[in-house]
């Protein structure tokens, strides 16, 4: 569960002369098409590029989200019109690729779409930039996940993204297109729409927190803003540099059950969020859902995955680290604060009332 619902990701500018530069050199800013670009990636990548000075080109189907950059290209033609998309963003050097269907459709929807996405980048001869989730090593994944670690999924899922990366690869090497696959955990950030606010701390006002495995696993968790950096750093590379297609593994946090929840009631504690007693912690009914999954859709493919929660997964960063150099990511105890004032978490509960005497 890594994209449900568009939400706003603040990123803090870094200092960066490049817009300035252009502006006084003639020099034309690079652009890139980012897809989806009103979802939890596409939106924090959108920022995190204007950031850095690209001009960023977005194709939206509905209004523009909150916190989408003001000097964001918007364009109304939709994904499935790719050579009118591609003559739209005519100049874009990169294609982001950060559409993500509802969980449900994604046996429909996913391969279709992602297709759209390489005749766009093809179209433009972009390279294409692709993030990648962790579904694709399957149930006896190992602790540590490299970029050649064996791909067995045996879930509809996971080999859907199998072979999504699969067809890209070819592509690749007949030289129809350029891609990169950048391989993240969960994702979280500021704003609502994953499994951080679905489900651990849905109940955080109450003083209960949820967490959905064993709690002394290691999982790989992927703080958005830095990810859409990871992204960005990527495309400030020297197309000598690339080849012509990449995986690599972004490492994000890594953290046991216990390490998060811990993590969670100190920003809580920092906000001013306390419950008046102890703190519960809860688990996930697996075999409720597991039962639901027979006349639920969402709980069925909630059910495939919960193996994710149970089996320890850490993604190496060494081979990001060679390829841009050390990335300076936020502290989780920083993005922890920042992502639950972002999903207006950051006041104290109130108070409850005295019992009657």
């Amino acid at each position: 569960m890594r994209n449900l619902t568009p939400i706003s990701v603040p990123i803090s500018t870094p200092t960066n002369t490049s817009m300035a530069d252009a502006s006084h050199t003639g020099t034309p800013r690079p652009s890139i098409l980012i897809l989806g670009a009103n979802g939890r990636l596409g939106l924090a990548a959108a920022q995190a590029f204007t950031a850095a000075g690209w001009l960023v080109i977005a194709p939206l189907r509905h209004a523009a989200a909150a916190g989408l950059p003001a000097g964001v290209r918007l364009l109304q033609t939709p994904i499935e019109q790719t050579e009118q998309l591609a003559r739209e963003a005519a100049g874009a050097s990169l294609v982001l690729y950060a559409v993500n269907p509802p969980y449900t459709a994604w046996a429909k929807q996913m391969l279709p779409l992602a297709r759209c996405g390489m005749a766009i980048a093809e179209r433009l001869g972009a390279r294409l930039l692709l993030p990648g989730n962790v579904y694709n090593f399957g149930e006896k994944m190992p602790a540590r996940l490299v970029e050649n670690t064996p791909q067995h999924a045996a879930s509809r899922k996971g080999q859907l993204r199998i072979a999504l990366e699969a067809e890209i690869e070819q592509r690749c090497a007949t030289g129809q297109l350029r891609a990169t696959v950048l391989r993240a955990g969960d994702f979280y950030g500021a704003g609502a729409g994953s499994w951080f606010d679905l489900a651990i701390v849905k109940s955080l006002r109450a003083g209960k927190l949820v967490y959905p495995g064993p709690k002394d696993l290691p999982h790989a968790w992927a703080y958005l803003p830095d990810l859409a950096r990871a992204f960005v750093a990527l495309a400030g590379r020297a197309p000598a540099a690339c080849g012509p297609f990449e995986r690599f593994h972004f490492a994000g946090h890594t953290l046991t059950g216990a390490e998060l929840l811990a993590g969670i009631e100190r920003a809580a504690a920092a906000l001013g969020i306390a419950p008046q007693k102890a703190w519960v912690h809860g688990g996930m009914p697996w075999g409720v859902i597991r039962l639901g999954g027979l006349l639920v859709p969402t709980w069925r493919e909630l059910a495939e995955m919960a193996y994710l929660w149970r089996v320890p997964h850490a993604l190496d960063g060494a081979a990001l680290a060679r390829a841009v150099g050390p990335l300076a990511g936020t502290p989780p105890a920083d993005a922890l604060r920042a992502t639950l004032l972002a999903l207006n978490l950051g006041a104290p509960l109130a108070p409850r009332p005295a019992a009657a005497q």
